[in-house]
């Protein structure tokens, strides 16, 4: 009787237990919680801009302009030199020129100032620049020896420089004396042409005088 009604119990507990278990199978799943979100990344600052305001470019009197041939030798130095030079105005250039002075036998002072005179325009100090030059093409020293390839390149640029001015004010003195010839023409025939309506009008009889009131033609009764 004991054991029948622990069995009768533990069936009913069973039954109870049962309906429980299924519900608990039954049941979804509770979602996992969600992380918390992590904060956004803050971009770093730009980095900060200074401006840098340009070099001014020097005038012509100042050390700019300066043989300087540790900075890649004398060729690039004479090089560097000469295209700075080019971009001087006239009254520049002549400063630079007082500046150089006597170049004395020193082939880069001497090529320094052939340059130089070069960009002057007048055939005089292109002249001299050609006689620099060609003192540089001759210097035994060995520091003269890098400078007189361009030495001579210059040199035969500055000849045909030369040569082309010498036709330009060639032809310029033609036509001058051409207009002078045809103005001495022009003076000669317009002197012609007056001469010659002088003559045509001392060629031209004078009309006859028309007779006086009452008086008779000659021969007439």
């Amino acid at each position: 009787m004991t054991a029948s009604l622990v069995r009768s119990s533990a069936l009913a507990m069973a039954m109870i237990a049962l309906p429980l278990l299924l519900a608990a199978c039954t049941a979804p799943a509770k979602p996992p919680a969600k992380p918390a979100a992590l904060p956004a990344a803050v971009p770093p600052p730009p980095p900060r801009v200074v401006p840098v305001e340009a070099e001014p470019a020097a005038p012509a009197t100042q050390p700019a302009l300066a043989f300087n041939p540790a900075a890649g030798g004398p060729l690039v130095a004479m090089l560097t030199y000469a295209d700075k030079l080019r971009a001087l105005q006239p009254p520049d250039v002549a400063a630079e020129i007082n500046r150089l002075g006597d170049p004395g036998d020193a082939p880069a002072a001497q090529m320094q100032l052939a340059l130089a005179l070069a960009q002057t325009r007048v055939p005089a100090d292109l002249a001299r620049a050609l006689g620099l030059l060609q003192r540089v093409i001759n210097h035994p020293a060995p520091e003269a020896q890098s400078l007189q390839p361009l030495a001579r390149a210059l040199a035969a640029r500055y000849q045909e420089q030369r040569r082309v001015e010498d036709d330009r004010d060639r032809q310029a003195q033609q036509l001058r004396e051409s207009q002078r010839r045809i103005e001495q023409l022009n003076d000669r025939l317009e002197a012609l042409r007056a001469i010659e309506r002088s003559v045509t009008r001392s060629n031209t009889p004078a009309p006859a005088a028309a007779p006086a009131s009452g008086a008779r033609p000659p021969g007439a009764q």
